[in-house]
């Protein structure tokens, strides 16, 4: 829970946000001069609707134990590598069926610097996710649907300097969805290929001009002449450091899509955040995005756009007292099939907040808040879902 409430300043700020960009994190500082690290974690919570169902919700009590090994070495002078594997255990005594879920994710990275203006990045993340956090909308709605599912992301990214002011980055990821329910597989099971090129400039030292072209394919394992995808995006942008507390990144540009056995779309796309480092430990970030992306409803609409407007907060009470806070807010279109579906709206809201405690360097404590809403056209699709749980973390 806490992950989700961090998770957009991750996937919002970083520069090149996008689903393209790898996020490579900076090693946490208490991995800092180890090869390995133990997390251990324990915690319950209450999580109100555990099938994500619109209407006669379900909830129960999550009592979770999620040990995590990490491991960080430099192979060489310029080569360094990480590897993780979390392990989440969780039972839910009032959940109907099966009580007992594993989770795994796998994450594996290596970094080779050949010169100072050209390096290489590879990381690739495997998850096998059941009773996900982020359920699917409109799935659950008669019966209790199983949303576990396996995926696996492999990103690459290849920079390099034309000149001192300019260079050049090629990026790519290959992202693999299997679910384990059947019907849900034949419905979802998908391929989604994403390369592209960027060319940077240093205008000033402080800003940075962006060309971005990338080229998206979406396959299906199953109904591809009616649910495949093509993309082709021409972006422009910028990251600005104003001063040593606040940046601003954007990229503005046109989409084309074409959709197997429906129409074709030309479509804005947008990616605009700021982050300000307001205090020691603390900082607010907003944003704006404008996307296309695919949704669960996948047989009655082909995709769906997504204006996302988000804030995250964090704050440093004292040095052992730390609150976040993140809202997001999902103005989005369903586009429905020709003759089968009209346009449906829907809006998305996400709320989570936290309070960790520190009392010591291993040791953490969280409370944390998580409430989902959605309004939508399309009954099946709505969802009420809170979580309201404590953590506890040791690391050796």
């Amino acid at each position: 829970m806490l992950a989700k409430v961090l998770r957009l300043f991750v996937l919002f700020f970083v520069i090149n946000s996008s689903r393209l960009t790898a996020v490579y994190a900076p090693i946490p500082e208490v991995e800092q001069g180890k090869a390995f690290t133990v997390y251990l974690a324990a915690g319950a919570h209450y999580d109100s609707n555990v099938f994500g169902r619109a209407s006669d919700e379900i909830g129960s009590y999550v009592y979770e134990i999620a040990p995590t090994v990490a491991f960080n070495a430099s192979l060489d002078a310029k080569t360094f590598a990480s590897a993780s594997y979390r392990l989440s255990y969780d039972y839910m005594p009032d959940r109907p069926g099966k009580k007992e879920l594993n989770s795994h994710e796998f994450i594996g990275r290596i970094a080779h610097t050949f010169t100072p203006q050209m390096e290489i990045d590879l990381s690739d993340t495997y998850q096998i996710s059941r009773n996900p956090a982020s359920l699917l909308p409109g799935l659950a709605t008669v019966v209790n649907t199983d949303q576990s599912y396996r995926r696996n992301q492999l990103d690459g990214r290849f920079a390099t300097g034309l000149t001192k002011r300019t260079g050049l980055t090629f990026k790519g990821r290959d992202t693999r969805y299997n679910y384990q329910e059947e019907a849900l597989g034949l419905s979802l099971d998908r391929v989604e290929y994403l390369v592209g090129l960027v060319a940077s400039h240093a205008v000033l030292p402080e800003l940075q001009a962006i060309l971005e072209a990338r080229h998206l394919v979406i396959d299906y394992d199953t109904g591809g002449d009616t649910k495949n995808k093509r993309s082709v995006f021409l972006l422009l942008g910028a990251d600005q450091k104003i001063n040593a507390r606040l940046s601003l990144t954007g990229r503005l540009g046109l989409e084309y899509r074409r959709r197997s056995g429906d129409r074709s779309d030309t479509l804005p796309y947008a990616e605009l955040a700021a982050k300000l480092d307001y205090g020691k430990g603390s900082y607010v970030s907003v944003g704006y995005g404008y996307s296309v992306e695919e949704t669960s409803s996948i047989e009655l609409y082909t995709d769906m756009s997504v204006n996302r407007f988000f804030v995250n907060v964090q704050q440093s009470i004292t040095t052992q007292l730390t609150a976040t806070a993140s809202l997001t807010w999902e103005p989005s279109l369903l586009h429905g099939r020709v003759g089968l579906r009209p346009n449906q709206n829907e809006t998305n809201t996400q709320f989570g907040c936290a309070l960790i405690y520190r009392p010591r360097k291993n040791w953490s404590l969280s409370a944390t808040f998580d409430h989902d809403r959605i309004v939508s056209d399309e009954l099946s699709r709505q969802l009420k879902r809170a979580r309201t749980g404590l953590t506890t973390r040791y690391v050796f």
